[in-house]
């Protein structure tokens, strides 16, 4: 395993203090190979208040983990993936570009629009 991906649900189940994210991410800290991936359109729905989201901002200064950037090539490639898939969440569509790019699952709330754009990407629904 080299990490994992998360999605906007992921970081909302952390911050509500769920078990099976805190697992995960733990895991991953055992590991000094292994890097968290959060996509930059995911980091912006999830944070919203950094007094209040101790976690997210524990989890964003983590060393291990990398906001990963929208820049014009994910763009651009998150942009046939829609069109190719006939969806329209450009989030959900970098999340599985990211994971794609880092051969990574996602650890997810909402399964289904992944596995919409991507059937075949490993999910850890929480």
């Amino acid at each position: 395993m080299r990490g994992f991906t998360l999605d906007t649900g992921s970081l909302i189940a952390l911050e509500r203090g769920d078990e099976v994210v805190d697992v995960l991410i733990q895991r991953v800290g055992e590991m000094p190979d292994a890097i968290i991936h959060i996509p930059a359109g995911v980091a912006a729905q999830a944070f919203r208040d950094g007094r209040r989201q101790v976690r997210l901002r524990r989890l964003f200064k983590h060393p291990q983990t990398r906001v990963v950037p929208l820049d014009e090539r994910t763009a651009l490639v998150v942009g046939l993936l829609l069109g190719r898939r006939g969806c329209s969440d450009m989030v959900d569509a970098s999340v599985v570009v990211c994971a794609r790019t880092h051969d990574q699952g996602v650890i997810t709330s909402d399964p289904d629009d992944l596995r919409r754009l991507d059937p075949g990407l490993l999910l850890e629904v929480v």
